[in-house]
């Protein structure tokens, strides 16, 4: 388990209604209605769902981490792409499960240079600590 030892920031939110409701951050700035999928049952893509939101957070995190991670490496990475894939699905006794893919560019750099980078942000990242030893996340360094 991961034990804080400093608080930066607090994020609050809430959601109601589950995965056909509303979901809205504490200060208004995120403000979401909420759909399954048609995959999952839905019966239109009007709004986002649980694991879009998880994918873009893991997305945007990961690339705060790779600026991290790329400072620390003497490397430009402001013009990094992060694509993050959430794959729900199930898991032994009937429950749900989710694993991530995340594939990242950096440009100009091959794949070979930017791996270690990415594999060092995959250390600094908040998101990839919390999933670590519970959820399979892949990696997959694309050439730049």
């Amino acid at each position: 388990m991961i034990t804080l030892i400093k608080t930066l920031y607090v994020a609050e939110a809430t959601a109601t209604g589950g995965r056909t409701g509303h979901a809205k951050s504490s200060d208004g700035l995120l403000s979401v209605a909420l759909r399954s999928p048609v995959e999952l049952g839905g019966t239109d893509n009007s709004g986002t769902n649980p694991e879009q939101l998880f994918a873009a957070g893991y997305a945007a995190c990961f690339q705060g981490a790779l600026a991290v991670a790329g400072r620390r490496a003497k490397v430009d990475t402001s013009a990094s792409l992060v694509a993050a894939k959430v794959t729900l699905g199930t898991i032994e006794g009937g429950a749900f499960g989710l694993a991530v893919e995340l594939q990242v560019t950096i440009p100009g750099l091959t794949v070979e240079q930017a791996h270690p980078i990415v594999e060092a942000a995959h250390q600094v990242c908040p998101y990839s600590n919390a999933t670590r030893g519970n959820i399979e996340v892949k990696l997959t360094t694309l050439e730049g």
